[in-house]
Formats: C-alpha cells, sequence, structure tokens
C-alpha cells in the first residue's frame, strides 16, 4: 500500500468516526500551568533580564578581569565581552534546539524538559556565585547554560503539549510557550529594574529569580504524564500509551476508540515508511517534507526577522521623544511589553475560534503596516510635534499585531504540519532558525540602526509581506484537521497547491 492511498483511507476513518469532546481536564491544566510557568517563563526572562543591569553588571565584569589577569579593559572591549555574555545565550538557544529533536526520542518529551530545568537551575546557581567568587567566566557559562535550557524548552514544550491535547485544544495549548516566553521578558524588565533588583548589591539574584517558579513547579514534573502519541509510535508501547491517554482525557479507554484507533493508523504510516529513525539529515534530504521545513523556518525566522527586538530598542528613544521623563520611559517599554502579553492571553481564545491561516495572515499584514508607518515616524522624528506620538502608535500597533499571530503561531504550526515521526527534528530546526534569527539580529542591528536608521523598519517591514505571500501560497490550514491529512497537501513540495486539495474536515 502506498503512502497516498493509505492517506485517502485513513482521511475517510477518521470521517465515519465520531468523535468523543474531552476540554480542559486537570491534567491538561496541570501540564500547561507547570511547562509554562517552569518552562517557557524562564526563557522569556532571561532574554528580558539582562538590559537594563548591564549599566551596573559591565563594571564588575572588568573588575573580575582585572583581580584575575591584572588587565583593565578599554572601553570598546567591555562591550565586546557584554555583548559575548548577552549573546552566547543565543548561541545555547540554537545549540539546545538541535540537541532537544535527539533528546526528546530517547528520553521522552518530558524527560526532555526535565533535563532542560535541570540545565536552567545549575545556571541560577551559577548566576548567584558569579557575584561571590568575583568570577565573569561562571558568569559566561551560566549565559550558554540557561541558553542550551531555552533552546530545548523551545523545541520540545510546544511538541509536548500539542501531542497531550484533544484536537479542538491544540491551537490553545500550542500558545502556552510563547505566553510563558511574554509573560518572563515582562518579568524580567520589571525585576530588573533599578529599584527593584537591578541594581549594583542585587543583579547576581536579579539573573537568577527564574529559579523560584523553575524550583517550584519542578516539583510538579515527574508527576506529570508522558506523551500518549511518543508511547504509542516511537516506544511501542501501546497499553502505557492507552492508560496515559485515559488518564489525560479524565474518561476511560472505551472512551477514547477514536484516537486510539488515530494512533493506530499514524503507526500503521509510519512502519509502512519503515521509518523508525529520522534524524536530521534524513528530515532535512526527504523532498516530501521540503515545503512543511520552509514554513516551519521562514515562519520561526520571521519571529524575529519581523524586528520585534529592534522595536524594543526603539521604544526607550521614541517614549523620550514623545517628552517622557526617563522612569517614564522605562515604563513605557513596560507597557510595550503588557501589551504583549495580553495578546499572548487572548491568543488562547484566538487559536479556538479561528483559522491558522486567516490568523496569521492578518497578523503579518496589520505588522507591515505599523512597521512602516514606525519607519516613517522614526525618520522625521523631529519634523512635526505630533510625530513621536505618531511612533508610540507605530510601537503598541505593531506589538498587539505582532501578538495575535506571528507571536503564537510559529512556535506550535510544526506539530500540526508534520507526523510523529519527524516531528522532533522539525521541531528543532524551527527553533533553530527562531534562535539563529535572533543571534543575527543581535549581531547586525546596531550596524543597520547605525548606517540606516529608520530604514531598517521598511527592512523588516519587506520580509513580513516576503512572509505574507509565502504563507497565502502554501500555508495549508491546519485547524481541526489530522496531521496525516496535512502531510498530504505538502507532500510535494513547491508543486504542492494546499489550498485546492480536497481535505475532509475531521468533525469536532
Amino acid at each position: 500500500m502506498n503512502v497516498h492511498s493509505h492517506g485517502k483511507k485513513l482521511q475517510f476513518s477518521i470521517q465515519e468516526r465520531k468523535t468523543t469532546v474531552v476540554g480542559w481536564t486537570k491534567i491538561l491544566l496541570l501540564a500547561g500551568f507547570s511547562t509554562t510557568v517552569g518552562g517557557s517563563l524562564s526563557v522569556g526572562y532571561n532574554i528580558g533580564v539582562v538590559n537594563a543591569p548591564a549599566v551596573v553588571i559591565k563594571p564588575f565584569c572588568n573588575q573580575s578581569i582585572y583581580d584575575r589577569y591584572g588587565v583593565v579593559l578599554s572601553g570598546s572591549q567591555l562591550d565586546f565581552l557584554w555583548s559575548s555574555i548577552v549573546s552566547i545565550f543565543l548561541i545555547g538557544g540554537a545549540i539546545g534546539s538541535l540537541g532537544g529533536s535527539a533528546i526528546a526520542d530517547s528520553l521522552g518529551r518530558r524527560g526532555g524538559l526535565i533535563v532542560s530545568q535541570l540545565l536552567g537551575f545549575i545556571a541560577g546557581l551559577l548566576f548567584v556565585s558569579s557575584e561571590v567568587l568575583r568570577s565573569v567566566e561562571t558568569l559566561m557559562v551560566g549565559r550558554l547554560l540557561v541558553g542550551l535550557s531555552a533552546g530545548m524548552i523551545t523545541g520540545i514544550m510546544p511538541m509536548y503539549l500539542m501531542e497531550m491535547a484533544p484536537l479542538h485544544l491544540k491551537g490553545s495549548m500550542g500558545v502556552l510557550c510563547p505566553l510563558g516566553v511574554c509573560t518572563g521578558v515582562l518579568l524580567g524588565q520589571i525585576i530588573s529594574l533599578p529599584g527593584i533588583l537591578g541594581n549594583e548589591h542585587y543583579w547576581n539574584y536579579c539573573l537568577s529569580f527564574f529559579l523560584i517558579p523553575l524550583v517550584l513547579c519542578s516539583i510538579i514534573f515527574p508527576f506529570l504524564p508522558e506523551s500518549p502519541k511518543y508511547l504509542f509510535i516511537i516506544k511501542k508501547n501501546h497499553q502505557l500509551a492507552v492508560k496515559g491517554l485515559s488518564r489525560i482525557r479524565n474518561v476511560s479507554a472505551s472512551q477514547l476508540e477514536q484516537e486510539i484507533q488515530e494512533l493506530k493508523d499514524e503507526q500503521q504510516v509510519k512502519d509502512s515508511l519503515r521509518d523508525d529513525v529520522w534524524s536530521l539529515g534524513r528530515v532535512l534530504k526527504d523532498r516530501k517534507l521540503l515545503l512543511p521545513i520552509m514554513l516551519v523556518c521562514a515562519l520561526q525566522s520571521g519571529q524575529q526577522f519581523s524586528g520585534i527586538n529592534a522595536v524594543f530598542y526603539y521604544s526607550v528613544a521614541i517614549f523620550k521623544s514623545a517628552g517622557l521623563s526617563e522612569s517614564g520611559q522605562q515604563l513605557g517599554t513596560i507597557a510595550a511589553g503588557v501589551c504583549n502579553l495580553f495578546m499572548a492571553i487572548i491568543s488562547i481564545r484566538i487559536m479556538e475560534k479561528f483559522n491558522r491561516r486567516f490568523i496569521i495572515q492578518l497578523s503579518l499584514a496589520t505588522t507591515a503596516f505599523f512597521l512602516f508607518l514606525l519607519a516613517v515616524a522614526v525618520q522625521f522624528l523631529h519634523a512635526a510635534t505630533w510625530m513621536p506620538y505618531l511612533s508610540i502608535v507605530g510601537v503598541l500597533g505593531f506589538v498587539l499585531c505582532y501578538g495575535i499571530g506571528l507571536g503564537p503561531i510559529p512556535y506550535f504550526i510544526a506539530s500540526e504540519l508534520f507526523e510523529v515521526g519527524p516531528r522532533p527534528c522539525a521541531m528543532a530546526l524551527g527553533s533553530m532558525a527562531n534562535w539563529g534569527g535572533n543571534f543575527f539580529i543581535g549581531l547586525f542591528f546596531p550596524l543597520m540602526n547605525r548606517y540606516l536608521g529608520a530604514v531598517s523598519f521598511v527592512i523588516f517591514s519587506t520580509w513580513i509581506v516576503f512572509l505574507f505571500f509565502l504563507v497565502r501560497i502554501y500555508l495549508p490550514e491546519t485547524r481541526g484537521k489530522d496531521v496525516a491529512q496535512v502531510a498530504l497537501l505538502c507532500q510535494d513540495g513547491l508543486a504542492s497547491k494546499p489550498l485546492s486539495s480536497p481535505v475532509i474536515r475531521t468533525p469536532e
């Protein structure tokens, strides 16, 4: 039996079966809460916490180098050292993303998250001790380890939650990872204020503050179930998978006939392809996976190439031009973070009610518009008294529109485009594209800002327009559809026509 004919039979069998609709159970809520607060929150926290206390950490680094090596760093050397400390987190994120795929298949999705928590715990201890030991090396290693942890979390957490969720809640579970990241960024911005912990006396505690939610939620992790799909299809432990699925859904196994049959169907497809081992090389060479890989990596990197971090960077200068005091500028930046968090929260309901294609296209179109508006406002910031206020509209409008779709959807879309075999590698590649894009922007945006200024936002806007047409032409609708159905629509690479192919919607 070839894959295409099997896919048609699979679509028919899904159409004929009746669905047992299961809502938010205690296990789903507990898994979502613990992985968000104890996982992705730390990712965002370590992104947002380093900006404000840099002014007090830099002198520590200089003094540490002098005490150990008798060398006084020049201004440019100190800037390079600090940028290395900041960017090594991103390098760790890219490496952790790739390593996460292997760990997710060998130790399981839950096991991979536990390993990431262990790395984060060690990093937090290093942050605390770096000031006591007067060691910039300890600070550097801590940033690398927390980056490895963050890369594993962004690669494994969405996959774990999506594989546990019933079909109609996949979108809601998928946005919990970006929700945690947005919460963490905002928390990092608040905790790092000079009046709280971002000062010369408490900066090491500021960097390690994420240990509190991490440790509290780590107590819950061992009691969470493993992904039923991982147990059923990867480990082929059918009995344990069904038992775990029954516990997650809070119903007896007899009421899960549809989901169990879907697992068997996916297992049959996997066995027919003899795909017991999916490596990164195999995923990249498989022409049937070319289009979904391209979509996942483009959307993940698109988060960074949209200029979201550059917008937050410019926000302080924009609020200053609008006449805000120094404390007002900080509060304005925090307000932008609050908008980002607000959109992440309401995106849970948005993903339940609206199709993915509509939301991501709306987000991309409006994001491109506000980026262009921001470029004009920043370029002519002093041309009129009302121009700074227009730039504030540009910042807040961009953040809100980014949060509708471009913020949450790229994190989980791979789980809806790839079947369980190649899924870990696809998630890893997407996560690596995100961290790589973050590193690229962090490296080159200062040069773009110096030589291009506001034109940088035009470049970001152009990339978003390209991404809009890529999504419009090639991204199939995934909401309410079985992964096997979606995979068939993308198997012809760039020759695929996912919008014109008839797909039978799974009844909810």
